[in-house]
């Protein structure tokens, strides 16, 4: 045993060794007592060894959850489109699942899901779970998995939008995966957010705003208005020509770098010309409906009654 070895075995899974590998690595369970018992090292369980007495990290935690739930268990939902590279996200738990008609064992800090799958994970292999020293399922599964297991639909829609921002899925793979992912819960949901972040759904973004204005008491928007900007016609999602209040619905699309920059010269091109325009990102309709359309209500009472002083 080389304390080099070791150490650069833990190193890049939060400084926890299995005691499988503390046997690949030459340490007996002699010497894995020995150093326990002396407080060198530090037992999370009974297959999670820590080479050091500190708590265990967010990396260390996922790898004692498989670990520790038994050999047919991988990293599920959020837990695994964290370690595909997720950031910006916390979770209080580490999610596994496993494969029906297994019994999970039970873990502290590890929340259990039995999936619609027989016999083994590995089984189905590249299709659904990538088989490395920590095996978690891909991620254009796993994201729809977390979609349907998250604590509210806002935090649903969120964990889609934030994996396909992040690059973690592409929405053509997402789109595929749906109909085979086997949800059970939120499906609606999770099926119109899939739609709302793929590239194209301008259309149904307009739509979901003008059913948005008729809940919340607005008289039904124009749709795609013309307006003259200084290098030509510029087109407008929705908006009420009469008081000058224009609204753009972004979807996915709207947030690469060139529609960026191209969405600002637009836009300020109108605002300079004396008229109000409100941005709207399309998954705001479907997590915050209510605090966007109170802008929208009150942007167009204030121009409302600016029209109604002219007249």
């Amino acid at each position: 045993m080389t304390l080099r070895r070791l150490h650069a075995a833990a190193e890049p899974q939060g400084w926890v060794l299995s005691r499988a590998q503390l046997r690949t690595l030459g340490v007996d369970r002699w010497q894995v007592r020995r150093l326990l018992a002396a407080g060198v090292w530090r037992a999370h369980g009974l297959r999670t060894i820590g080479l050091t007495a500190a708590q265990l990290d967010e990396v260390a935690l996922r790898h004692r959850a498989v670990w520790e739930s038994g050999r047919v268990s991988a990293l599920d939902g959020v837990s695994a489109l964290q370690h595909a590279g997720l950031t910006g996200w916390r979770e209080p738990t580490v999610h596994i699942s496993v494969p029906h008609g297994r019994s999970p064992i039970a873990v502290s800090g590890v929340t259990r899901h039995v999936v619609p799958i027989r016999g083994d994970l590995w089984e189905h292999g590249p299709d659904q779970v990538i088989a490395e020293d920590l095996p978690w399922v891909r991620s254009e599964l796993a994201v729809l998995r977390a979609a349907q297991w998250a604590i509210s639909d806002r935090a649903a829609a969120l964990v889609i939008a934030m994996a396909v921002q992040q690059r973690l899925v592409a929405t053509d793979l997402l789109a595929r995966t749906l109909p085979q992912a086997g949800l059970y819960r939120r499906r609606k949901l999770i099926r119109t957010v899939v739609a709302d972040v793929i590239d194209g759904a301008q259309a149904l973004g307009e739509l979901a705003f003008g059913a948005a204005c008729r809940r919340h008491g607005l008289p039904p928007p124009a749709r795609q208005v013309i307006r003259r900007g200084p290098h030509g016609r510029i087109y407008l999602d929705a908006g009420w020509p009469r008081v000058r209040l224009f609204v753009e619905i972004d979807g996915a699309h709207h947030q690469e770098p060139a529609n960026v920059l191209a969405d600002a010269l637009r836009q300020n091109s109108v605002v300079v010309g004396g008229e109000t325009v409100l941005r709207i990102p399309l998954l705001g309709l479907r997590i915050q409906e209510d605090a966007f359309m109170q802008q929208v209500v009150t942007a167009y009472r204030l121009r409302a009654a600016g029209v109604s002083r002219v007249s």
